[in-house]
């Protein structure tokens, strides 16, 4: 079965961007595709500051994604970049830690204008951890997801939509790979 982890970089839980990233796992799951969370706030502040390369947390993290047939890696965007919080995590990833492994990134932001962060600022990056398929992206505006009471989100249909080309491709990509999928 594929592995897929989602690594979401938001300071907060309640942050629009789960909502990408709760549909991105309850879609993929659908497809017979095991998928794993690591939200980066969950790890212990302090390790991830400091770069505690020896803390039992953040090897766990890191054992998660060297696991991984696939990562999706989900941030909002601040100052025109991906968060802090995102770039505390992957500079504990090895160098190489996202050779062969398909990559698709996720990213919210508060307007069109920051469209280009995903091409910029985290490209690059996953480029740099040794990431070679790297899938185009889904950039939502975060007034097109909406907070529900329960706690729940919903999409709307033009962000679906863009999801689930990229799920599909990443889907896909794994399946042409040998990667088996269920």
């Amino acid at each position: 079965m594929s592995h897929v982890v989602i690594i979401a970089g938001t300071p907060s839980k309640r942050s629009r961007l789960t909502g990408l990233t709760d549909y991105s796992s309850h879609t993929l799951s659908k497809a017979g595709i095991s998928v794993e969370v690591i939200q980066v706030t969950d790890l212990p502040a302090e390790d991830l500051v400091q770069a505690k390369f020896d803390s039992q947390a953040i090897q766990d993290a890191l054992a998660i994604v060297d696991g991984a047939d696939a990562v999706i890696v989900a941030t909002p965007v601040y100052k025109a970049a991906y968060s802090g919080v995102l770039k505390l995590f992957l500079d504990l990833i090895p160098q190489e830690g996202l050779r062969d492994k398909v990559t698709l990134p996720l990213v919210i932001g508060g307007s069109i204008a920051h469209l280009l962060a995903i091409d910029y600022a985290l490209k690059p990056v996953l480029t740099a951890l040794g990431g070679r398929y790297i899938l185009g992206g889904v950039y939502a505006v975060d007034q097109g997801i909406e907070r529900n009471e329960d706690g729940t989100f919903t999409l709307a249909a033009d962000i679906t939509a863009r999801l689930d080309r990229s799920l599909e491709e990443l889907r896909l990509t794994l399946e042409k790979d040998g990667i088996t999928i269920s």
